[in-house]
């Protein structure tokens, strides 16, 4: 089972690298329900969401990543933003600022990018 949810998180990967963030979601969504608490899956499929603007998955995910790993960076980060593109601004500032005490050297970041490949890169755009 280990073998078969890594699989899918390395295609889901692939695809997230690739541009291709609702085909990621179904390897990913796969995964998750083989190992729904390792966050590195959760962070990806998060990441794929946030991509197709479904914001509220995208919290969703990222919520379960803090629960497993509350001080989590980039989780609080990307929460922050998915938040923020709902119009919860007050609760996505304290999420942003949450990231920024953890990591006060965070770069401007994208989740246009793949964290999962390497260090997280967050944008709306």
């Amino acid at each position: 089972m280990v073998s078969a949810a890594y699989d899918l998180f390395q295609q889901g990967r692939s695809h997230l690298r690739d541009g291709m963030p609702a085909q990621a979601t179904v390897a990913l969504e796969k995964a998750k329900r083989l190992e729904p608490e390792k966050a590195s899956i959760r962070e990806a499929l998060g990441i794929a969401y946030f991509r197709i603007m479904r914001w509220a998955g995208a919290e969703a995910e990222f919520r379960k990543v803090l629960d497993i790993s509350p001080a989590d960076d980039y989780a609080h980060y990307a929460l922050g933003r998915a938040l923020r593109n709902q119009g919860r601004h007050e609760e996505a500032a304290t999420h942003l600022k949450l990231a920024r005490s953890l990591r006060p050297r965070l770069p401007e970041e994208s989740i246009d990018s793949d964290h999962a490949d390497s260090t997280s890169e967050t944008s709306d755009s």
